[in-house]
């Protein structure tokens, strides 16, 4: 792994409440991401909605997580709607969950090598079958199942030398905000991936366990 930490992206900044929410399209964010592993850019994506950018209010340090992010995409229709308020029109909305299937599915990605961090027991395994399932040559090199609470000293280095050992590109992490935005800004300098991407609930919509809404109803932000 070569590089140091991405901080910044060349994407216009919608202003919600103070937190940063980059003007992207799905295939925008898709591309930013190709290129940060292609250049070994290390750094991490947040995918933010109205949770996050409420959380960020009660959480100084939380907007600093936002700020110092490679890319924080518009989970939410709000922050596409406010994007648009403010000028710019090619913002659409990108959700965590679909983000992980196309950057897993995107051509421009298909040597690059997953690990799944998140999930309740078994889950991270079951999101592994079912993505396998959907891109059969999808390099995914493993899984981790944390505990609810902070990763004590064994279970850290447990972790940073399985991670060490697998090297995996693009660590995606499912703890829900504002956890995984925690989580990705404190490890991210201690394991040896290129790229940590918070998708939250994703492990339970692509598993089954949490059936997402119709498009038309996420789309009329319902």
């Amino acid at each position: 792994m070569t590089g140091t930490p991405a901080r910044t992206s060349a994407h216009r900044l919608v202003n919600v409440l103070g937190i940063g929410i980059h003007a992207v399209t799905m295939s925008a964010a898709v591309e930013t991401i190709a290129t940060a592993i292609a250049q070994g850019s290390r750094g991490y994506v947040c995918a933010t909605g109205v949770h996050g950018v409420m959380e960020a209010q009660r959480e100084p340090s939380l907007r600093t997580i936002f700020a110092q992010a490679l890319l924080v995409v518009p989970d939410g229709m709000p922050m596409v709607w406010m994007g648009r308020l403010q000028g710019l029109r090619q913002i659409r909305r990108v959700f965590g969950p679909d983000l992980m299937l196309a950057v897993i599915g995107s051509p421009a990605l298909h040597s690059c090598s997953h690990f799944l961090y998140g999930g309740d027991d078994g889950v991270a395994e079951q999101l592994q079958g079912r993505l396998l399932m959907r891109f059969p040559n999808a390099n995914i090199v493993g899984t981790y199942t944390p505990p609810f609470r902070r990763l004590d000293g064994d279970e850290l280095a447990a972790l940073c030398e399985m991670v060490y050992r697998l090297r995996p590109d693009i660590m995606w992490v499912g703890l829900s905000t504002p956890k995984q935005e925690r989580f990705m800004a404190e490890y991210l300098p201690r394991l040896r991936t290129t790229l940590m991407i918070g998708v939250g609930a994703a492990f339970d919509y692509h598993t089954g366990r949490v059936q997402d809404s119709p498009q038309w109803v996420k789309q009329c932000c319902l």
